[in-house]
């Protein structure tokens, strides 16, 4: 049975450059992440004009396509439609030619970090909620925390088990980001938090083969996240040159043997240290801006919090948070962030009741629940963001939240989930509820901001006159100009039976009256035939154009032709390709019917020529949907 997302599916699989430029695809809560082979193959524009989805982003070496709270159903129907499960990580692994965009040192961070935790952000937010529900409980006095409680004490194993062994987690979804088997990615997470590995177990861990080993401030890598990463990155690289010189009939058990004893070493005597160190030291950092001067803290924070989610950089942040909290110290940099999910909230609540705009009413309810929850993304590129104003009045609105938050000491002390869901994470250690008042306090007030500051200043874009597009349904598609000036006929009139039977692919024919031909889109020849009679090109945005001048005219073995580009070329619309004498032609007794065709027409919805009579240069000729 066809999911009510098929056609969305399909627009989206297009317009990334087809199933042959995806490299891997994923999403997280409420967008589909692309590594695309060729960004420039995508067709952004497109997209972000397509009904369903709310706009697209290319940060963190990743292309962004956000959807909102329903992207699991679409990303499981773009996999299905496109047949990507085992397709995009076989080419990755395959293609060692295939184009690879260049990304910077950040921004390959970045992508890193979010490739790691978007496969199970999820259940992270899930057991977040319930260790912030036991946490509540226990403050009011329904369970007890003190170990007496069964009923506490094994809830609490569940909430807790997502962050105790992230190291396990964090292993197998690494693995999978760095193209090494998942299994081996999980048992280096597990090595390096085995019981004896601590040193608070008794065990003696202090050197290894004689050599002095430095365990981390913590006592262990429980809970870490820094020093997993950066050894499943180091052992995907080393077993590349492992499994190269390893004999085929025992690389099955001695390539994981060597990758992870080597790994597992360096990660002890290296990685490990170095990468927790670093990691030590970008929380100090933040806590010492934090003690410098607090208001100011939490007021830059606060306002920049929104943009880093825009980019997807809020990430690099997160780790430093839940290190903190997982070392067992109140982080500040989820107080400081807490009220700007509620400052969207609040915009949307006042867009929705001031706009007239119907399309804008219709996105406002779902970005309202989905803000309450935390989930920012459909109120930003929904609501706020394309008026801009609103964008950076609620920034400004959150950056005032994280100052008074800071300024009043409240302080995350666990992760909890987010938006109403993240109030337990401020109740302390020993269960003391003045932070969460105050920080359920600042959410309804930033909430109450955002409607009025929209109340008052919101207001709908004036209406505009309709632009040129072309749409059926919720697909816009590409127009094909005219590469050559003369009379327009069907299809069905050509000469050859294999064009107007539309075997070759739908289009049309032009019966030229001047003997230039010049590029109908900015794409790549293809095919450009010495005799010069035949031109294969695919468009920036995909479609793949045929155009034969005249008929049989290969037999004139580049009589009558001169070209002015050649195969392989990168031509912009306009371009003058090829020069032709019709007189030359005609002469010889072939005719000057030349096809202008799509040759991929079966993957488009429709191919619609112009109903007009004569071409002119430069005009619309085919249009695909």
């Amino acid at each position: 049975m066809a999911s009510k997302y098929d056609g969305l599916a399909r627009i989206i699989i297009q317009n990334v450059g087809g199933k042959s430029n995806i490299a891997n695809v994923t999403h997280c809560v409420t967008r589909l992440r692309f590594t695309l082979k060729d960004v420039s193959k995508a067709n952004t524009d497109i997209l972000k004009d397509t009904d369903g989805i709310v706009t697209v982003l290319n940060s963190g070496g990743q292309y962004q396509v956000v959807i909102g709270n329903h992207v699991p159903d679409v990303y499981k129907t773009v996999v299905e439609v496109g047949h990507l499960e085992s397709l995009a990580t076989a080419e990755a692994e395959d293609d060692p030619n295939a184009p690879k965009e260049k990304v910077n040192p950040f921004n390959a961070f970045i992508g890193i970090i979010t490739g790691c935790f978007t496969p199970f952000l999820g259940v992270l937010c899930a057991m977040g909620i319930i260790k912030g529900v036991l946490a509540l409980l226990a403050a009011v006095g329904v369970l007890a925390s003190d170990g007496t409680d069964a009923t506490y004490n094994i809830l609490y194993s569940l909430g807790d088990s997502v962050f105790y062994f992230l190291p396990p987690i964090i292993g197998y979804t690494a693995a999978k980001k760095f193209k090494m088997p998942e299994i081996e990615g999980l048992l280096l997470g597990c090595a390096i938090i085995y019981p004896y590995l601590s040193t608070t177990s008794g065990y003696a861990i202090d050197n290894l083969f004689g050599i002095p080993v430095t365990m981390p401030s913590s006592g262990n890598y429980t809970s870490s996240i820094i020093p997993i990463i950066c050894g499943v990155a180091f052992a995907a690289w080393i077993r590349k040159y492992i499994a190269k010189i390893i004999p085929d009939v025992i690389k099955t058990f001695f390539v994981p043997l060597i990758t992870l004893f080597i790994a597992f070493v360096m990660t002890i005597y290296v990685i490990g240290p170095v990468s927790a160190l670093l990691a030590d030291w970008i929380g100090a950092a933040f806590n010492a801006i934090a003690g410098f001067n607090n208001i100011i803290y939490g007021l830059f924070v606060g306002f920049f919090w929104q943009i880093l989610v825009m980019f997807g950089l809020h990430w690099a942040l997160v780790p430093v948070a839940m290190v903190a909290i997982n070392s067992g110290q109140p982080d500040t940099i989820l107080a400081a962030m807490f009220a700007t999910t509620f400052a969207q909230t609040g915009a949307c609540i006042g867009i929705w009741i001031k706009t007239k705009d119907k399309k804008i009413k219709g996105l406002a309810p779902a970005a309202i629940i989905s803000g309450v929850c935390g989930v920012t993304e459909p109120a930003i590129y929904g609501l706020t963001l394309p008026k801009k104003a609103p964008f950076f009045r609620t920034c400004a609105i959150a950056g005032i939240g994280g100052a008074v938050l800071i300024a009043s000491g409240v302080r995350a002390y666990t992760m909890a989930g987010m938006g109403v869901f993240g109030y337990t994470a401020f109740i302390t250690h020993s269960n003391a509820t003045n932070g969460m008042v105050t920080a359920v306090i600042v959410s309804i007030a930033a909430i109450c901001l955002g409607a009025i500051s929209e109340l008052i200043f919101y207001k709908d874009s004036a209406p505009k006159a309709p632009a040129k597009k072309v749409e059926t349904g919720s697909a816009k598609g590409e127009v094909v100009a005219a590469p050559i000036k003369g009379e327009i006929k069907d299809l069905s009139e050509a000469p050859d039976e294999a064009f107007a039977s539309g075997a070759l692919g739908k289009g049309l024919v032009i019966v030229p009256t001047e003997g230039k031909l010049y590029a109908p889109a900015d794409g790549e020849i293809t095919v450009f035939f010495p005799s010069g009679h035949a031109i294969g090109m695919k468009t920036a945005n995909g479609a793949e154009i045929l155009i034969h001048v005249g008929m049989d005219t290969v037999k004139l073995d580049g009589k009558g032709f001169t070209t002015k580009a050649k195969q392989g070329d990168k031509v912009k619309k306009g371009d003058l390709l090829l020069e032709f004498d019709i007189a030359t032609i005609q002469e010889a007794g072939y005719k000057i019917d030349t096809p202008v065709i799509i040759s991929n027409s079966d993957e488009y919805a429709d191919i619609i020529p112009t109903d007009a009579k004569n071409s002119e240069v430069g005009a619309d000729l085919i249009t695909l949907l």
